[in-house]
């Protein structure tokens, strides 16, 4: 369990200052020097570290925003490359060109010595090495930010992948985040467009992932579940955990020596079916999301391998999805709205699956619904591809400010990605076609004496505890006014920032109002003669004048600063 606080001025100050430095130079280095202006964090670092960053700042006008803040997370490391990663599966939060951006995130970590991953091993699985393991090689197979993993075999002969948490993740993953979440408070009191994101909450969601990835028993879990899910089926694969070698921060499960799933000339080398593992893929996906609402949402081609006999075989299940059943229901509805061309009830089942803090102008959502029918329908079948529409749904949500859930969103980016995997492998799949049956069985399911039968059962027992309840209500709220208890609580959004912008004003004009009487005052003082005197001109009323002239060329700097004259 990662151990996350808000950190004090003590702790910004000596706790965290070397990474504090580290992240707003790089900062500084891309660009963002008006996004630390607009924090106001001249309070919790030197001025001088001001002046020193901003010359090492770079130009960098020929990369656009989104590939600069893609280029600042690399830097940034491991933390801030999750935190990325997460980011780009949610769309409510970014626009669709940073998405897209953030989506090429990638690790540049050297891999770390063989000594320390046979230390964590050892101490993990309370045994000396060579009791668990025949062999295993000291050079890793894979290498990412949180972990290594090696080829080795047991001491009962079988070959496993053994993943290794790199040391002194957690330590460093808990410094990060108590950082990034004081520059979330930041952002969220100082800069209104953010605040509505809720900077603070997207820090915490962001632990949760995090405290999730870094737990192997967790991944573990994932693969027996899908295991158990996927039994009946022999065109798929999911490779063995070994539960007994397995700890929060060691993996041990089945070497799998496939072809990777775009790995085209082995694919035909070694004599497989590229329709048939383009169909077997397509199904696993499909029969994750819409029959068992459990699904890998990670499926890109790394993560896909072909084994004999033309099995798929799925692997990395440390990022999954879930979806129940009315989730599942609802956006079957939708398409089949959008299949109808019925812009009131596409509009109406996309906000039912989405969250919005103010509803957005129903005519113009339509029209844009309307838009997007046009767009992608009036064509043939075949030509319709998911990724796209995938794209556009995500444009049409940002414009109106929705907020699609990240499971949904996970659904989603799956099922295109199994599509461009597909489209890899037969360039002639036809993957709305082939989702066409398991939408089909929903939509029949949802129609079923049973399900009927159970949705009455529980609207009868949600109009019984209305029934039994509503009248203790009414006493409770008539006795509350009576006795003067009953309190409305009334809350203003936005002044906050009303209040800051007032200061401000304020401030400024007192400002002036010092300059102009310290102009006022030396001049008097210069016709007065007052002593002593240089070259005739009184020594105060040149002090007095100086004095005025700096304070008003402060003033013109914080002006031009914040853009506003």
């Amino acid at each position: 369990m990662l151990s996350i606080r808000k950190i004090g001025v003590i702790g910004r100050t000596y706790r965290h200052l070397n990474r504090y430095t580290q992240i707003l130079t790089i900062l500084f280095k891309y660009g963002f020097g008006e996004l630390v202006d607009l924090l106001r964090i001249d309070q919790y670092i030197d001025i001088g570290f001001r002046m020193i960053s901003r010359k090492r700042e770079e130009r960098i006008e020929k990369f656009s925003r989104s590939e600069r803040i893609r280029m600042v997370l690399e830097e940034l490391g491991s933390t801030y490359v999750k935190l990325g990663q997460v980011l780009s599966t949610r769309p409510d939060l970014i626009p669709s060109d940073l998405i897209h951006e953030l989506a090429r995130l990638q690790d540049h970590v050297p891999p770390f010595d063989f000594p320390d991953a046979k230390r964590i091993l050892e101490a993990e699985l309370c045994a000396p090495i060579d009791t668990i393991f025949q062999s295993i090689d000291e050079q890793p197979i894979a290498s990412a930010s949180i972990a290594q993993v090696y080829r080795a075999r047991l001491i009962d002969g079988d070959w496993v992948a053994v993943k290794v948490q790199r040391p002194g993740i957690q330590k460093m993953v808990e410094v990060d985040l108590e950082i990034m979440l004081h520059l979330a408070t930041l952002m969220e009191r100082h800069i209104e467009e953010f605040s509505f994101h809720r900077p603070v909450r997207i820090v915490e969601e962001f632990t949760r992932v995090l405290e999730k990835e870094i737990d192997f028993t967790l991944e573990a879990a994932n693969m027996q579940r899908v295991s158990r899910n996927l039994l009946d089926d022999s065109t798929v694969y999911i490779p063995r955990v070994y539960m007994d070698r397995t700890t929060p921060v060691v993996l041990v499960m089945e070497l799998i020596d496939g072809i990777k799933i775009n790995d085209m000339e082995r694919i035909e080398t070694d004599g497989l079916d590229r329709k048939l593992l383009t169909v077997r893929g397509a199904n696993v996906c499909l029969r994750q999301i819409f029959e068992q609402g459990f699904f890998h949402a990670d499926p890109h081609p790394g993560n896909i391998q072909a084994l004999p006999g033309n099995v798929i075989c799925l692997l990395d299940w440390g990022m999954v999805g879930s979806i129940d059943q009315r989730t599942r229901e609802d956006f079957i509805t939708l398409v089949d709205a959008v299949a109808l061309r019925q812009e009131h009830q596409a509009a109406k089942s996309l906000l039912k699956l989405t969250d919005w803090d103010r509803e957005p102008d129903v005519r113009e959502f339509e029209r844009d619904i309307a838009d997007f029918m046009s767009l992608h329908l009036y064509r043939p079948l075949k030509e319709i591809r998911i990724g796209r529409l995938f794209q556009h749904i995500l444009d049409l949500a940002f414009r109106h400010r929705l907020r699609i859930p990240p499971d949904i969103f996970l659904m989603l980016k799956a099922l295109g990605t199994v599509e461009g995997v597909a489209l890899q492998l037969n360039p002639e799949f036809d993957m709305v076609a082939h989702a066409a049956p398991f939408i089909q069985k929903i939509r029949f399911k949802k129609l079923s004496p049973e399900r009927l039968a159970g949705d009455v059962l529980h609207l009868t027992e949600l109009m019984f505890r209305f029934l039994n309840q509503f009248p203790q209500d009414i006493l409770d709220i008539t006795r509350m006014t009576r006795q003067q208890d009953l309190v409305i609580n009334l809350r203003h959004e936005g002044l906050d920032q009303m209040r800051a912008t007032h200061d401000q004003i304020s401030n400024r004009i007192s400002f002036s109002v010092i300059i102009a009487g310290l102009i006022v005052g030396s001049a008097l003082i210069v016709i007065s003669e007052t002593p002593p005197m240089i070259y005739g001109i009184s020594l105060i009323g040149i002090i007095g004048f100086l004095a005025a002239a700096l304070m008003g060329v402060w003033l013109l700097i914080a002006i031009l600063r914040k853009g506003r004259l």
